[in-house]
């Protein structure tokens, strides 16, 4: 098992801006986080924020599944060896997505970040506000020397080839 930081690194908990808070998904916010999801099935089907052949989400996804995935997210996020933060509301009423740090699918890039908001908060530009907090963030709080943006600062296309 792989981690992506240093043992001692200590992972930033939070990001918070006027706008949002980014913190640890856990599979307490599994009720939040379906909502998000299934409210925004054919957003996240368009925008395609894990890349183009990437399905998820369909309508078939169940609570349960979900429940699942956050409880791997939280576990990997334990072991240092991937990181999912949830984008919630600043009175935490309301998932408005979420944003995770990968390893590498290439050997150009340190790791791979990548995020989704809810269809509803598209038209207010939130995804521009989370992506300019993000990229802030990771390049003053974390380690990575090159981190990969695949879909925003670089193609999809371009990343896949990137072996």
């Amino acid at each position: 098992m792989n981690k992506l930081v240093p043992k001692d690194f200590q992972i930033p908990e939070v990001l918070e801006t006027d706008r949002l808070r980014l913190r640890m998904l856990t599979v307490n916010d599994v009720v939040k986080d379906y909502d998000a999801v299934m409210t925004s099935i054919k957003h996240l089907q368009k925008t395609k924020p894990f890349g183009p052949s990437h399905n998820w989400p369909t309508k078939e996804l169940t609570f349960e599944q979900d429940l699942i995935d956050l409880g791997w997210h939280q576990k990997e996020f334990q072991r240092k060896t991937s990181f999912a933060y949830t984008i919630m509301s600043l009175d935490e009423k309301e998932c408005l997505g979420c944003m995770y740090i990968y390893p590498a699918s290439n050997s150009e890039y340190d790791v791979e970040i990548v995020m989704w908001i809810r269809e509803s908060e598209v038209a207010n530009g939130l995804d521009e506000h989370l992506f300019g907090a993000v990229k802030q963030w990771i390049k003053d709080k974390w380690p990575f020397m090159k981190p990969g943006y695949p879909g925003r600062d670089i193609d999809w296309g371009t990343w896949k080839s990137l072996k």
